[in-house]
This record gives C-alpha cells, sequence and structure tokens, in this order.
C-alpha cells in the first residue's frame, strides 16, 4: 500500500504540475473583437521577425516604417522620437559588426496615443521593443512583444473608451543599452504624465509568460494585477519569489529605466524555448503561439484595469504572493507571515506530541530528522553541480557570447540532469544512508566536487556543501531511526529556515513558509487519524499533501532553473526537500530498491548531462557577436 501511495501521490502531482506549466491555446482570427487573438497578433509577427532587423540595418528601417503605418491604422496617431545613442550603445553595434553612422548615432522610438476621457489623468504606458539582436530575425524577442501591444491596443479600443490615456512606446535600441527607454523618459513631453507601466519582453520562444517585475512597494500594483489576472488566457505566472530574486540581479530590460525613476508596473516575459534567444532559428514559424497568446492576454487585462482604475497603484508595502497552478492567486502582507510560522509550530508540536504518545519519539530522533534535510540540501547541491558541469562551463565562465547561446541551447537537457541527480539525492535519502554505505556515499560526493572545480571552476559554496555532506554521510548516528523523526525533522528544518528568511526577505519566505504550513498541517491530521501510521488511512492526509504541495513545486521548480539553474543548478535540491517534506511518511520500507533507484538516476544524470555537448556541440570560438 506504501507503495502505491507513494508513487501514486508523485506521479499524480507530477501530471498536474506539467498540466499547469502548459500555455492557452491560441485565439484564431475569429475571436471576438474585445479579446486578444494570437492569430491576429501573428500577422505583425510574421512582418517583423522574417530577417534580422538591428539597429542601423535595412531591414531597421523597413520594420520602422511598417510599425508606424499600423500604429496609424489603429488610431494610434504616432509619431517618431529620436535620441542620441549611449557610446555603450555604439560600441556594442560596432563589435556587431554594424555601422553606428547608419542610423546616424540615434535611436528612433514609435510614440503612439489613444486619448481617454480625462486628458487629466496620469496615463498608462504600453511598451516593447523593435529592435532584433544582430543575427536574430527576434520573431519573440521583442517581435511577439511589439505585435502583442498592438493586439493588445486594438482590443482596448474595441471595448470603449476610457477615462485615462494609453500611450504605446515602442522603443528602438535596447538590446544595445536600453536606449529607446531612456531616450523617452528623459526628454519626451509625456514622460512625467506616465503613472504606470505594462512591459513586454522575451528571453526563449515560447513558455507560460511570468509576470517577473514589478515597480518597488507593489502591493496595490499586485492587488489590481492579480484581479486583472482572473480574465487572462491561461491564468498567470507570478510569484513574490520572482520579483525578489530579479531585484537582485545585474539584468535590466526597458522597464528598469522607468522603474528606477519611481514609476510602477508590471513586466512580462516568457522564458520557455530558450534555444531560440537571440537565435537564428527565433522565427515566426518558431514562435510558440500559445505563448504569445498567454503574454497578450495578460498584458491587455492588466493594462485595461490600469486604464479603468479610478485611482493608479501607488508605492507602498511588498506584498508576499504566488499563484498556485498558474490559477489561483495568495496575498498577504510580509508580516503574516510570522503568523504563519507560529500556526506550522502550533501543528508541528501538536503532531509530535500524538507520535511520543504512539511511538515514544524522542527529541533526539527529530534531530536527526534534521539532519538528514541537511544532508540532502548538501548532497544535493554538490551532486547536481557536479552533473550539471557535465553539459558545459557555467555561464559566468563563458569565454564568448557564442558559448553562452550554445549553452542555453543545451539547457533542457541540464534540466534533466540535475533533475534526475536531485531525485537520486533523494531516493538516497528514503532509502537511508546505511542503505547505500558511507563510504560509497562519500565517493559520488568527492567525485561531484571534484567534477565542479575541474570543469567548472573552484566555487566555496559546492566546496562547503561537499565537507559537510561527506561529513554526515560519516556519522551513522545523524540519520533518523522512525519515520516520526524523519518527518518533523524535515519540518523543524524548514521551519527554522522559514523563519530566517522572513526576518532577512519576507517577499522571498514564501517558498519556505507555505510548504511548512501544509506539512504541519498534514502531520497533525496524521497524529489525530492514526499516529502508528499503520495501515491507508492515516496516509491519506500525507498523500493529499504529497499532491497538492508537490504540484505546486513542480511548476515552481521549471521556471526557476529555466531562470538561475545553468549557474545554480543546487536550487533543486531545495525544491526535492520541499516534495521530501510531503512524501516522507510515504516511503516504502524497500530500501534496496530505493537504492538501486538512487544509482540508476544518477547514472541517467550524468549521460543526459554529457549528452548535451553532443546534441548542441559549440561553435568554432569567434571574437564577433552579441554580448
Amino acid at each position: 500500500m506504501r507503495w502505491a501511495l507513494f508513487i501514486g501521490s508523485l506521479a499524480v502531482a507530477l501530471l498536474i504540475g506539467v498540466w499547469a506549466l502548459q500555455v492557452p491555446s491560441p485565439r484564431g482570427s475569429d475571436a471576438p473583437a474585445a479579446q486578444f487573438s494570437a492569430a491576429r497578433a501573428m500577422t505583425d509577427v510574421r512582418v517583423i521577425g522574417v530577417r534580422p532587423h538591428p539597429v542601423g540595418s535595412a531591414d531597421h528601417t523597413r520594420v520602422r516604417d511598417y510599425l508606424f503605418g499600423r500604429m496609424g491604422a489603429l488610431g494610434l496617431n504616432p509619431a517618431l522620437q529620436a535620441g542620441a545613442m549611449s557610446p555603450e550603445a555604439v560600441t556594442r553595434l560596432a563589435r556587431w559588426g554594424g555601422d553606428p553612422a547608419a542610423a546616424n548615432n540615434q535611436a528612433v522610438n514609435i510614440v503612439g496615443v489613444l486619448p481617454g476621457a480625462d486628458p487629466s489623468a496620469a496615463m498608462v504606458l504600453m511598451m516593447a521593443h523593435y529592435d532584433s539582436a544582430w543575427d536574430s530575425p527576434g520573431a519573440a524577442d521583442d517581435g511577439a512583444g511589439v505585435a502583442a501591444v498592438l493586439e493588445a491596443a486594438r482590443a482596448i479600443r474595441a471595448r470603449g473608451g476610457a477615462d485615462r490615456t494609453l500611450v504605446v512606446l515602442l522603443t528602438d535600441s535596447e538590446e544595445l543599452n536600453l536606449d529607446g527607454a531612456r531616450i523617452f523618459f528623459s526628454e519626451h513631453p509625456l514622460r512625467d504624465r506616465i503613472g504606470a507601466v505594462v512591459n513586454l519582453e522575451a528571453r526563449g520562444g515560447g513558455g507560460r509568460a511570468m509576470m517577473f517585475e514589478t515597480g518597488r512597494g507593489n502591493a496595490e500594483t499586485i492587488d489590481l494585477f492579480t484581479g486583472a489576472a482572473r480574465r487572462a488566457d491561461g491564468g498567470a505566472t507570478s510569484t513574490s519569489l520572482s520579483i525578489f530574486v530579479y531585484e537582485t540581479m545585474p539584468n535590466g530590460t526597458d522597464f528598469t529605466i522607468p522603474k528606477n525613476r519611481g514609476v510602477g508596473g508590471v513586466n512580462f516575459a516568457f522564458i520557455g524555448r530558450p534555444s531560440q534567444y537571440h537565435s537564428a532559428t527565433a522565427t515566426p514559424e518558431n514562435l510558440d503561439q500559445g505563448a504569445l497568446q498567454h503574454i497578450g492576454s495578460q498584458a491587455l487585462e492588466t493594462t485595461d484595469a490600469l486604464l479603468r482604475a479610478e485611482t493608479l497603484p501607488t508605492a507602498g508595502r511588498n506584498a508576499v504572493y504566488g499563484d498556485y497552478l498558474g490559477r489561483i492567486f495568495i496575498v498577504h502582507s510580509a508580516s503574516l507571515g510570522w503568523t504563519l510560522l507560529a500556526i506550522t509550530a502550533a501543528l508541528g508540536a501538536f503532531a509530535a506530541w500524538g507520535a511520543r504518545h504512539a511511538t515514544r519519539l524522542s527529541v533526539a530522533d527529530v534531530g536527526r530528522g534534521m539532519l538528514s534535510g541537511v544532508w540532502l540540501l548538501a548532497t544535493g547541491v554538490v551532486v547536481s553541480h557536479g552533473v550539471r558541469v557535465l553539459a558545459g562551463p557555467l555561464a559566468a565562465r563563458a569565454e564568448s557570447a557564442d558559448t553562452y547561446y550554445t549553452l542555453l541551447r543545451r539547457l533542457p537537457w541540464m534540466e534533466a540532469g540535475a533533475s534526475l541527480a536531485v531525485l537520486a539525492v533523494a531516493l538516497a535519502a528514503l532509502a537511508g544512508r546505511a542503505a547505500l554505505g558511507p563510504r560509497l556515499l562519500s565517493g559520488v560526493i568527492v567525485a561531484g566536487v571534484a567534477a565542479s572545480i575541474a570543469l567548472g571552476g573552484f566555487d566555496p559554496v559546492v566546496m562547503g556543501a561537499g565537507i559537510l555532506a561527506i561529513a554526515l554521510s560519516l556519522w551513522s548516528q545523524s540519520a533518523p531511526r522512525t519515520v516520526w523523526g524523519g518527518w518533523l525533522g524535515l519540518i523543524a528544518l524548514i521551519f527554522l529556515l522559514g523563519c530566517a528568511a522572513q526576518g532577512a526577505a519576507p517577499e522571498a519566505a514564501s517558498i519556505l513558509v507555505w510548504p511548512g504550513l501544509v506539512a504541519a498541517l498534514a502531520a497533525a491530521i496524521c497524529a489525530l487519524v492514526g499516529a502508528r501510521l499503520e495501515g491507508w488511512r492515516p496516509m491519506v492526509p500525507a498523500a493529499i499533501a504529497t499532491v497538492l504541495g508537490g504540484a505546486w513545486i513542480v511548476t515552481l521548480a521549471h521556471p526557476v532553473f529555466l531562470g538561475v539553474g545553468m549557474d545554480l543548478p543546487g536550487v533543486l535540491a531545495l525544491m526535492a526537500l520541499l516534495v521530501l517534506l510531503f512524501v516522507r511518511p510515504l516511503a516504502p520500507n524497500g530500501k534496496a530498491t530505493l537504492a538501486a533507484g538512487a544509482a540508476v538516476c544518477l547514472i541517467l544524470a550524468c549521460g543526459l548531462s554529457m549528452t548535451a555537448r553532443f546534441a548542441e556541440p559549440a561553435p568554432p570560438p569567434s571574437i564577433d557577436g552579441p554580448t
């Protein structure tokens, strides 16, 4: 029965998670006029993305003239705004092989206006960039964004007048140095009238579009966005964790410019099909039309809500929020996290009380359960990193832009390899370190550290994790001896990590606080139903938690890996720990089978990662090309 519950709940969680990661079906050209249609937007994509159109090229002028005409046909009264290119942009264009003089050393924006009923009200800006990278047709980056902006503007006009004025800004020279956005927000007469911005971007050619960035102090923005998201095709994907992480990264888009001026708003992008990023394969034919439907529908509904809002969102506190399977949003204040942690502690204490009376659970065994979670994290970081570097160097150590884009093409192989690597570690944790032997485990960890250093360079985090993992592998007393000890130990570990995250960065703490609460609730119910965990009835709460919580982790793990996993594959170790938080009491007694499964997964992980080098070979060294 345990095998059935164990495999069945994990399989259902995976299926639900994969389903939730799908894009909506694209609407056809016969969709209602007030709705977003990917088919209608594709008409523009096919013109924009037929050939590369970097700044200064003949095709850049062709695309600009076409878009100017399209905006005029939409009643947006377009105008061109030219401004000097930055020295950084001139240098980059010259390095690509372009001629800045051919563009008169200028970036040229296309600005359109759809007047609202109240000319004194703060305006709403929809923005995307129309220039492409040097060798890419740019159907996704950012032809899809431009086409989505035009289709959304058409649908907004079809819905009838709004009080606020809509400004449509198609920026130039984003790929070079965000020059177009900088020129608009420093020189255009409307720059100080903009009260909110909706920006569309892409780093790939498909997948669900995520709202990954807002202005600072976003609580009111999130309230408006989550309301609008309910009307978007396919729902919405967004979490305060992504916004917190992106805030700490050096990356920038056009949205960076108004954000740094204190203007609020939202930034959308899809990052699936990473091989198409700045690639010759980023053609209209290869663009995921479901992704276009998803980003366009969200942009339409969010912009429409802003245009019709009585007051635009203002900067205040940051919200803690996240979507569940792209359909439901949980939003609360940062301070509520402490209350949720207190409830988790109370539920965990009740479960421990019930387990102690039924099974004589000891505090020491809970402590050993915590150490098993630490072992999983440390070993998962080492093994996933060691497997990852088999596919190629870290992006931070890429010697050229060509190498970086090759790594992007290998990213699906990296994700499969790293996922199997952490699955191997999780199965080893469930089997028990004694089942595999401390020497064998230590050997695997040493091999992981050695591979990381040899192929990826010295990393103090990986080295420290390796030392900790070996120490715990060799210390036989660190393994839990009971199911309750292992389960409550993991809950206690996540609780402590959640407290630390809540104190340091409450916007990011939800990834620990929410799963910890669900697992503690399941443990409390199990203790109430049958604390001895005998038979199938006491296992049902854990199975339900595995399905519900595991599906959420799947929808979180995939975009997280696409975003940062190329250099930080160890993030999947945390995801594995969170899944183990739910499934731990369902683990069957077949330790040999679990250990064998771990070995098979690790071998497959290494094979898949190394295959990436042959499936996507590195191009000849080149000193040119985009960076």
